[in-house]
């Protein structure tokens, strides 16, 4: 979902008059007041947890499939593309990649830039999680001794203060949320009306676009992203196609110890993907 309201900073927007016209729910203020604890809670979860973790990525893209190693420390994170298509990497491409991170862990501005990138994308995220609970109307979807499902659909009152945010707002879906604890264990939705740029003039983004997120505990209070199901598509300019589409699922969650340096996290990278296969 950061890629697509990232896409969008740029670019001036409208929303369609029948967004307004044909919104009809009323806030559910326990749903609301639910909705606000979990973005609490999960915003303070985020700001103690200093835990940095090993994991294998498998990303599918328009362009391919890849599967990646990947490994969390202070100073950023490393990784290593062990297969492409299906296909383990030869002996060349390996090596290609240990040297594209080991010129990262000994290059300075390509560390700031990684930290800067994931700064802006915090941040940004930051504000959208912020804006959840005041920019849809929200009603509880279902109950469960474990679990509360929390549907959402646009607010026709709520002024957007960015272009992001006024694509953000343009959504419908619902959140689950544990009991007890208020985390957010998943996050779906689809964009409702196509959303143009430029007033239509320089394209649209198409509706019924979706994104689905899932998460779990990782550790002790730790909740991780594990599910990550992003598409949407549009045009711009009448021919360039706006493209969205990622899926990508984590496995294999390894806590790393504390302090881990850039060169220890690529030392660990190294050997594999040999070491991996031999563990499985």
């Amino acid at each position: 979902m950061r890629s697509l309201l990232l896409a969008c900073t740029f670019l001036s927007l409208s929303l369609p008059f029948s967004l307004i016209a044909n919104a009809q729910q009323k806030q559910d203020p326990r749903a609301q007041a639910m909705a606000k604890t979990a973005v609490e809670t999960e915003l303070a979860a985020d700001k103690a947890d200093h835990t940095r973790w090993r994991y294998r990525s498998d990303i599918t893209r328009p362009e391919g499939h890849f599967l990646y190693i990947v490994v969390e420390t202070d100073k950023g994170s490393v990784k290593k593309k062990i297969e492409e298509n299906g296909k383990p990497l030869d002996g060349g491409a390996l090596n290609s990649e240990m040297k594209r991170i080991d010129s990262f862990v000994h290059d300075p501005s390509q560390q700031e830039k990684q930290r800067k990138d994931s700064s802006q994308d915090d941040a940004r995220a930051e504000k959208m999680l912020r804006m959840l609970p005041d920019a849809f109307l929200w009603s509880i979807k279902s109950d469960s001794p474990t679990v509360t499902t929390l549907a959402f659909t646009p607010d026709p009152n709520f002024s957007a203060p960015s272009m992001e945010a006024r694509v953000f707002a343009a959504m419908a879906g619902e959140i689950v949320v544990t009991k007890p604890g208020h985390r957010m264990q998943s996050l779906k939705g689809h964009l409702l009306y196509d959303v143009k740029f430029g007033f239509g003039i320089l394209g649209k983004m198409e509706k019924d676009g979706t994104f689905n997120i899932e998460r779990r505990q990782i550790g002790p209070g730790v909740w991780t992203i594990t599910e990550s199901h992003i598409h949407f598509n549009g045009h711009v300019l009448f021919f360039k196609t706006i493209s969205e589409q990622e899926d990508e699922v984590k496995t294999d969650l390894r806590q790393m110890p504390n302090g881990t340096t850039l060169e220890q996290a690529a030392n660990t990278l190294r050997p594999e993907p040999t070491s991996l296969n031999a563990s499985r």
